[in-house]
Formats: C-alpha cells, sequence, structure tokens
C-alpha cells in the first residue's frame, strides 16, 4: 500500500490520503475479499467460487447448496467451503447471506489472525459497526441472525460471545460491498474487504471501486494530489442531494456534508421542468409530474422483476405521455423511464425505438455525471450498441469510442467487460470504413449477414459473447 496513508479525517473519523501525485485510470490499490458469499436468491445461478453467472452449475455432493462451475472452481473455492460445508449439513439447510457471510468472516479470523495479508491496513475488530445508532428493526434483524449464526455455528469450532458477533454483523451491515459478476454488470453477492472499508464517502468523489477477476481496485478518477483524501461514492449521484443525504443515512448513519449536498449542486437540473419558447412550465405541474413518474416507477421495477416487460412498455409510454411536456430532459425520473424501456425494447428486439431512448438517457447522464462515472460510460456504451445494432454505425462507433475512453478509466484494461468493448471498438471501426467508403455496399453486406445469422438483442453481428448481460439485468 506504497500509494495511500491512513490520516485521520476532520469529522469522518479515519480515511485514506494518496501519498503521490495520481492520474485518471491509475489503480491506487487492489484487495482481496477478507470473505465473500453469493446472494441467497442467486445461490443456484452463480458459481460461489469464481462468482460467474453459468447456465449449468455443478452442486457440491455434500451439503447440496454451494454450486461450481467444474471441479477446478471447486477446488478452488474449497478452502472456503470447507467448514460451511459441514455446517450447511449438520443445520439441515444454509442460513441467510449475512449470516454465511459472518460465519466465513470468523472462521478465516480464527484460523488465520486478524491480520489475513501484508497489505491489509485494518482489523475487523478496529471497523465501525454502529449498532448504537441503528433503527431498532435493523438492531431486530441483527438480534435474530444473532441467533440463527448460533444455531448454525459448529459446536466443535471455537466459541464467541454475543458481542463479538454483533460487531462483525454491523460491519457487514454497513461495510458489505456488493460483488459482481464477471461483466461487473449485475450484483450476484456480498464480501467484505477491509481497507476499501476506510475510503469515505463524497458524493463527487475522486476514486471509483470496480471488481476485476475477483479483487476491488480502487481507481482514480482525475489528478489526485499528494497529501489529498481518497474518496468514494456511495449512492447514485443521480439522486438530489435531499435524498442520497436519506440514504446515507439510513444505511451507512452519517450526514453527507460535501460540497454538492450543502449547495444543492444539480439538483435545479435533475428536477427541472420544461422551457417551451423561453417559457418554463409552472412548478405546480412539474411537481405533479414528478411524483406521478416516482409512483409509476415503484410499479415499473415491480413488474420488470417479475418478467411482465409488456407491462412495462404500456406504463411507461403512459407515463412518458404525461411527463414528457412538462420535465426536463435532465429530469432524473424522466431518465429512468427512458432508460428502463430502452433496455426492455432492446431486449424485446425493438432496436430502432432502443436507440432513441438510450440516445437521450446518455444526453442527460452527460449534464449530470461526473465525466468519468462508471455509470455514464456503461450507458453510453449500450447506446453504442442499439445505435449499431439498428443500422446506425456512423453514431455507434463514436459512442462506442466514448464509452471506450470512459471504461479505460473506471475499470481499466483488463477488465472483461473493457475487453468485450475493445472487441466491439475494432469491429465497429472496421465496419464504420466500409461504410464512409461506400455506403450502398456495407448496407448490402450488413443486411446478407443478418439473413445468415439471426441477431438478437443481446449480441450484436460479429460481436465475442459476453455482453448478452447488457440490456438484460434482472436483479
Amino acid at each position: 500500500m506504497e500509494a495511500v496513508a491512513i490520516f485521520d479525517a476532520p469529522g469522518k473519523g479515519r480515511g485514506l490520503k494518496a501519498t503521490k501525485e495520481m492520474w485518471a485510470g491509475d489503480v491506487v490499490f487492489s484487495e482481496a475479499g477478507l470473505a465473500a458469499v453469493v446472494f441467497d436468491s442467486m445461490a443456484e445461478r452463480i458459481c460461489h467460487s469464481c462468482f460467474r453467472s453459468q447456465p449449468k452449475l455443478q452442486r457440491c455432493g455434500q451439503c447440496r447448496f454451494a454450486h461450481y462451475c467444474d471441479r477446478t472452481c471447486q477446488r478452488a473455492g474449497w478452502a472456503e467451503h470447507k467448514d460451511e460445508c459441514g455446517a450447511i449439513k449438520t443445520y439441515g439447510k444454509a442460513p441467510n447471506e449475512s449470516v454465511r457471510l459472518t460465519a466465513r468472516i470468523v472462521w478465516r479470523l480464527d484460523k488465520e489472525g486478524s491480520l489475513v495479508t501484508d497489505t491489509q491496513m485494518t482489523t475487523v475488530e478496529d471497523l465501525e459497526d454502529h449498532i448504537f445508532g441503528m433503527p431498532d428493526d435493523d438492531l431486530q434483524e441483527i438480534k435474530v441472525d444473532i441467533h440463527n449464526f448460533l444455531d448454525y455455528w459448529p459446536r466443535n469450532s471455537k466459541q464467541h460471545i454475543v458481542d463479538d458477533l454483533s460487531h462483525i454483523f454491523g460491519v457487514v451491515n454497513c461495510n458489505g460491498f456488493t460483488v459482481s459478476d464477471q461483466k461487473g454488470l449485475q450484483a450476484v453477492g456480498v464480501g467484505l474487504f477491509p481497507n476499501l472499508c476506510l475510503v469515505n464517502h463524497d458524493c463527487w468523489p475522486n476514486c471509483t471501486v470496480i471488481l476485476n477477476h475477483g479483487k476491488i481496485e480502487l481507481r482514480a478518477l482525475g489528478k489526485i494530489s499528494e497529501g489529498e483524501e481518497l474518496t468514494v461514492s456511495y449512492v447514485d449521484y443521480l439522486n438530489v442531494s435531499e435524498d442520497r443525504q436519506s440514504l446515507l443515512k439510513a444505511q451507512y448513519f452519517f450526514d453527507c456534508t460535501c460540497d454538492h449536498c450543502k449547495n444543492h449542486t444539480k439538483d435545479d437540473v435533475k428536477m427541472a421542468g420544461k422551457e417551451v419558447d423561453g417559457v418554463k412550465v409552472p412548478e405546480e405541474q412539474v411537481k405533479e409530474a414528478s411524483d406521478h413518474c416516482r409512483v409509476t416507477l415503484e410499479k415499473i421495477n415491480k413488474s420488470r422483476l417479475s418478467g411482465d416487460y409488456h407491462e412495462v412498455v404500456v406504463m411507461c409510454r403512459d407515463c412518458m405521455k404525461r411527463a414528457e411536456p412538462v420535465l426536463a430532459e435532465t429530469h432524473i425520473y424522466l431518465l429512468k423511464l427512458w432508460s428502463t424501456l430502452s433496455e426492455v425494447q432492446a431486449y424485446l428486439q425493438f432496436i430502432d425505438d432502443a436507440a432513441d431512448l438510450s440516445r437521450k438517457v446518455v444526453e442527460g447522464y452527460n449534464k449530470i455525471y461526473h465525466p468519468n462515472n462508471a455509470a455514464l460510460g456503461l450507458a453510453t456504451m449500450r447506446s453504442g450498441v442499439s445505435h449499431w445494432q439498428a443500422g446506425l454505425i456512423d453514431v455507434g462507433h463514436g459512442m462506442i469510442c466514448k464509452a471506450y475512453a470512459i471504461l479505460m478509466v473506471t475499470h481499466g484494461p483488463t477488465h472483461p467487460i473493457t475487453q468485450d468493448l475493445e472487441a466491439m471498438r475494432m469491429q465497429t471501426e472496421m465496419e464504420f470504413r466500409m461504410f464512409t467508403q461506400n455506403e450502398y455496399v456495407y448496407h448490402s453486406m450488413r443486411e446478407a449477414a443478418l439473413k445468415n445469422r439471426p441477431m438478437s438483442m443481446n449480441e450484436p453481428v460479429s460481436v465475442q459473447d459476453g455482453i448478452k448481460n447488457l440490456f438484460h439485468r434482472r436483479k
């Protein structure tokens, strides 16, 4: 950890600062997790060792719970699963993800001590648990988890007092980091990364976190001076400052005092009404449309999670008819409607509509997000793919190039999604050259290719496998 040092951050407690100058795309540090588990809802669809999504997985013959890609993954994950396997067999079932993660942490600490690697800068004991600031409902959930943990924990393993277990459950509750699949597009599990827990929050941070080949990477978003505090955003900046502060208070138990929250930066842009011929839509109409969108988006998300995509399209269309004449094109609820409908239309192979909607999303995001924000990069990539599939190679190639530049900063050149994007960039560059030389020949060859190979929304012509999760991201 040569590039960072622990220091006392004013008003925040401990934090990390840079010990040397860094630039956009630099890896500040990488860290393997102390422990990680697959979400309960994905236990049969995700490998419990490499966290890859696979159509067919092999189940552990002993506990019948853990699933693996193959014997190689099973052997690689055995050190972590060995104690868990016996405990599940004895208990009769697998407990929830919080209990499973806490158990894996405790087993590892019992075997290896409080510092499990030479680069670990803090111990689990020194991390904040915020037990005393938790609401009663959260405390009750932890009490239930502790009760289930004690029933699950093997009698022949080292026993631990309730206070110690309560601390670890509290740490997991407010410091657990979401683990993504191999493409970084879907949350599939949760893990604990002690060094990452030291990085404080800022709504407009100078770093981002990505999971790459089993390790998290803290990556610089721009120039960072020596001595400058390293920060990441715990919540999505697309939310207005009041909502971000509420989320941070509820989940992480602190009041955000960053400049963007204090000054309500860009809140006016995110909740703006439309301006027609220099005349702004009345505020009461903007509020009414905003409230309607918020309620409708909740219903849309439920239909989307249940797989009722026809209903999603209908609700999005109805809401857009009411919202588009009133809300500005940077209004976050309108952007969420466009984004949702774009992804669903791409899944249903209405590519022209998906491309048009995704372009609007990118234009709005460009006015809100940091230029090197990962969400902006992924949205630009999706839009580029949609335009490419729609036959708009000039726009598609330009967007894919822009997305590649952003993801080289946020994800780095070795991340699977960046490598897929590089393949797309090279392919679209070749097609764009063909298009500029002879547009008629380009479209003729494209039509022939589409006839010979049916194109789904998930896989454009001549693109590697692996980008199929770009549009269909069911949680």
